[in-house]
């Protein structure tokens, strides 16, 4: 069975990127055959534990990640790139962290006009910790998250295919 995790980077837990992000999950995960529902790892609720030299729940949160076939990160955007919690939270992965998982970039930004940047920033984050990051990514404009499902299933159409080839070729 396919290992899938949403992490999610707002800064305010339960928040409308979570449930974006799930929304997204579901959506991708249904046309790409991944049968499994995906853990979620919100990184609001670790909150202070994130910088702590040690915490039994992020060691626990960077487990799951580490043990991912699929990962969608999903962030908001912050002074024009993901959010300083999903650095935090990342740091503490070792090189090649993410070596054998297929990440899902997922943005939420006030204007999608100044989009490029934060998909890009991600797909580079993912890639350096050995990910192979699936296109495209989902960009929607924050506005969108409270009622996303016509860009997300537009997405998921397009990036399924792609994600259930990486997912069989991985397993």
């Amino acid at each position: 069975m396919t290992r899938f995790t949403v992490l999610v980077a707002a800064p305010q837990s339960r928040s409308s990127v979570r449930d974006a992000a799930l929304r997204a999950a579901s959506e991708v995960a249904a046309r790409a055959g991944v049968t499994s529902t995906p853990d979620v790892i919100d990184l609001a609720e670790l909150g202070p534990a994130l910088l702590a030299e040690s915490s039994e729940a992020v060691d626990a949160a960077l487990d799951r990640v580490r043990e991912s076939d699929v990962l969608l990160v999903a962030s908001p955007q912050a002074h024009g790139t993901y959010t300083g919690l999903l650095k935090v939270f990342l740091d503490r992965l070792p090189e090649l962290g993410l070596g054998h998982t297929v990440a899902v970039p997922l943005a939420v930004v006030d204007d999608l006009r100044n989009s490029h940047g934060i998909e890009e920033d991600l797909r580079i984050l993912l890639a350096d910790l050995g990910a192979w990051v699936a296109e495209p990514g989902l960009i929607l404009a924050d506005d969108e998250t409270g009622r996303p499902d016509s860009v997300v299933q537009a997405w998921a159409d397009v990036a399924a295919p792609g994600l259930r080839q990486a997912v069989s070729v991985a397993a």
